[in-house]
């Protein structure tokens, strides 16, 4: 499949992913299982596809110089 997601918000959807991943080991309240929520923004920016836009046909490359 072809990636349809660009280099910045791809490097924002890894960082997202880490944070909230991270919220895992730092919470030890029933709630920190939310954390694992950060699985979904790390996968797709790790592999520069959205299933999401796939679907919608948004495609948000960087343009070309």
């Amino acid at each position: 499949m072809q990636q349809n997601i660009g280099l910045i918000e791809r490097t924002l959807r890894i960082a997202l992913g880490t944070g909230l991943l991270t919220i895992t080991y730092l919470i030890e309240t029933k709630m920190r299982w939310f954390g694992l929520i950060g699985l979904v923004p790390l996968i797709t920016g790790l592999l520069g596809l959205c299933p999401t836009y796939l679907a919608l046909g948004i495609r948000v490359l960087d343009k070309p110089k």
